[in-house]
């Protein structure tokens, strides 16, 4: 799906600069919905995607979607409610685990 595909690079993309740029920063806050966006975009994008088949029509990448539409919210109120380290914490798992460690599966042959 081309549009999930677009949004995981450029969610990876948007990722690292995040990581190596300036916190708290107007540039910093106006990535981060963006990137947040993105990720909506890909977890939801994912439910279409059946190439992995155990449960019906779904695998358990499904539920790393489901897991990130779930804390992605709850990372952005961490950062509303200035509890950074929780924010940070949950941002490097969501980037982990529904972009890096996603995206290593998709290069899983017949995946």
């Amino acid at each position: 799906m081309p549009l999930h595909a677009f949004a995981a690079m450029t969610a990876f993309a948007l990722g690292l600069v995040q990581f190596a740029a300036p916190k708290g920063t107007l540039p910093h806050r106006t990535i981060g919905w963006i990137w947040v966006g993105l990720m909506t975009v890909v977890a939801a994008s994912s439910f279409w995607i059946h190439a992995i088949r155990l449960v019906g029509p779904f695998s358990p990448i499904h539920l790393l979607s489901i897991f990130t539409l779930v804390v992605l919210p709850l990372a952005v109120w961490r950062a509303h409610t200035h509890r950074v380290a929780n924010h940070r914490r949950m941002m490097i798992l969501l980037f982990t685990g529904a972009l890096v460690v996603a995206g290593v599966f998709t290069l899983v042959p017949g995946a």
